[in-house]
């Protein structure tokens, strides 16, 4: 039988060597082609490698260059190298969907010639606001070491800045979750600072006056947030039903005096016509001055004239005030009456520390709220064209004290749990819907200017209820500036700032009807953490799984592999 002539070695192995250049090419024009057109499939169940369609948009809208300068750098534990690589994905998507060029800074400020200059720098990013965070590490000995970082990142476009936090520093949440909130929260910062440095139309929303609301100094801190995204102004109705048409938005902030009907007629009808309303009244009135000369004052319902708006649109405030287990501490003179004065730091549970809802995305990944004098409330009638949620309430260890009462420093010494049996009292509500006006089947009152025709039901809006005038008020000397007004929801026990301004802030973009951007807050990424108890139970089986398992696979494929390759060449070379 004729045999075929061998084939030329040397051809060969040219065709080899030419099958193994086409790969190397190939291989590397696909690296090439990903480097320049970054492509990623995202296979996870929370989307947390996905930007949402408001977020591209928003970038895509941008039409100046991005310069982002990240300070998270140097010597990180693993958590916040994860908070770092979820920033730089964020950022990199950035420049996926980009208009114009997209540049990135890496600086650590801990890298500098001398302790003197390290020192001058860290001072430099704290007086523009970029607060360094203090990590404790340790070392390859096993010693704990301090490590200063500053989990921020600035973003420029066209000369102007904004500094964003990176790192969601809650109380009440556990370092792992912490960072994983932060996760969260980084698309959301991140569209935030972009539409701050981008927006061009600028809303307007209104605080109302004529009632003994808070003063201006009252509110200038959340103010001042709120100047960032609002022209934000104030000003009485005096029976102009017109005074309120060009504000998506009016606020009212412990009224203190009665609303007249013609007011109640504005607001009724503001709302009918898809106004939205954050209202924070409290339940109660007291003497703050006589509580802290006497050490006590009464506490009487406030009559506010409201009651009846209220409940038709299903809310009522009570006439209570909370106490909670979960408050702040205050100074309290425990000296006898005639001795030198000796102050004390006690629990004053008429300032309780309220929980915020997860399921809301206003109060999501929110910090505990800081209150005083707060009511509860109770809903009511609940109508069928409107939705209540719960977003603010006290903790599990609550109790009530219904007006008229006497509030006394000396509540600070009643710490028996037992008394303290309510629990979750909802604080603030959001309502969501149609309203029916409160004026249907009434005569309207007369003297109202510019009134526009009736409307006996709503378009759909939204209005929130928050029991306490304290939640948005900030401490003041009386002036409205940056040196005499401290932060809003300030502890001075602590120096720490609780999540009020945060708070108010997402639910002002909420009842502005700005839903794509507010819903960045409900992306959630869960964390699977490991079962302690059952990895100690079961040690030596897992650490076979995972570390003999794989090798044992290896040997066995090696050995295959050798198997096949020794009976072919052998079959081959029978052939030959």
């Amino acid at each position: 039988m004729h045999k075929p002539a061998p084939e030329n070695p040397y051809k060969q192995m040219r065709k080899n060597k030419l099958t193994h250049l086409l790969f190397l090419f190939s291989l590397l024009s696909v690296l090439a082609f990903f480097t320049f057109y970054p492509f990623r499939i995202d296979l996870t169940e929370d989307g947390r490698y996905s930007l949402s369609p408001y977020t591209i948009q928003l970038i895509k809208n941008v039409n100046r260059p991005i310069r982002f300068t990240m300070y998270l750098n140097g010597d990180l534990n693993p958590a916040f190298h994860r908070l770092r690589k979820a920033t730089i994905d964020i950022v990199d998507d950035v420049s996926k969907y980009a208009n114009h060029s997209v540049s990135t800074t890496y600086i650590n400020p801990a890298q500098a010639g001398s302790e003197e200059e390290r020192l001058q720098a860290f001072g430099d990013l704290a007086a523009r606001g970029l607060i360094p965070t203090e990590v404790y590490m340790r070392d390859k000995d096993g010693k704990s070491i301090r490590h200063v970082i500053f989990p921020w990142i600035e973003i420029e476009v066209d000369g102007q800045k904004v500094a964003v936090p990176l790192l969601k520093n809650l109380r009440n949440k556990s370092g792992e979750e912490n960072i994983n909130i932060s996760i969260e929260n980084l698309e959301f910062e991140l569209a935030d600072a972009l539409r701050r440095l981008t927006v061009k139309t600028v809303r307007k929303i209104a605080f109302l006056e004529g009632h003994g609301e808070l003063s201006e100094a009252e509110t200038y801190e959340i103010t001042k947030s709120l100047s960032r995204y609002y022209q934000i102004d104030r000003g009485a109705l005096n029976e102009d039903a017109s005074v309120l048409n060009d504000y998506p938005l009016v606020i009212v902030a412990g009224p203190q005096t009665a609303f007249s009907e013609e007011d109640k007629y504005i607001l009724d009808q503001y709302i009918m016509y898809g106004g939205s309303l954050l209202w924070l009244v409290d339940g109660v009135k007291y003497n703050k001055q006589q509580l802290a000369d006497k050490g006590f004052t009464p506490a009487i319902e406030a009559d506010l004239n409201l009651q009846d708006l209220f409940f038709r649109y299903g809310i009522k405030i009570n006439p209570v005030i909370i106490q909670d287990l979960q408050c702040i501490n205050i100074p309290v003179n425990i000296a006898p009456q005639g001795e030198q004065a000796q102050f004390d730091w006690m629990p004053w549970h008429y300032a309780p520390l309220l929980l915020s809802s997860d399921l809301h995305p206003v109060s999501k990944n929110t910090a505990e709220i800081l209150s005083e004098f707060v009511s509860g409330i109770s809903m009511v009638g609940q109508p069928l064209t409107t939705k209540t949620e719960v977003l603010l309430a006290s903790s599990r260890q609550s109790k009530i004290a219904t007006a008229p009462a006497i509030v006394s420093l000396h509540a600070a010494e009643d710490t028996d749990p037992d008394t303290f049996n309510a629990s979750h009292l909802p604080v603030a509500v959001m309502v969501s819907g149609n309203f029916q006006s409160n004026f249907n089947n009434r005569i309207p009152p007369s003297g109202i200017r510019n009134e526009r025709p009736f409307k006996p039901n709503s378009d759909f809006t939204r209005q929130l209820f928050i029991a306490g005038s304290s939640i948005i008020r900030n401490e003041t000397t009386g002036t409205a500036s940056d040196s005499t007004c401290l932060p809003l929801g300030y502890d001075r026990a602590t120096g720490f700032t609780h999540g009020n301004e945060t708070f108010l802030v997402n639910a002002v973009h909420y009842l502005t009807h700005q839903e794509e951007w507010i819903q960045l807050r409900e992306k959630s990424i869960k964390i699977r953490l490991l079962n302690q108890q059952l990895s100690l139970q079961k040690k030596t089986s897992l650490q076979i799984i995972h570390i003999a398992l794989p090798v044992v696979c290896l040997f066995l494929f090696a050995f295959v592999f050798n198997h096949y390759r020794k009976k072919k060449y052998a079959h081959k070379s029978v052939q030959d």
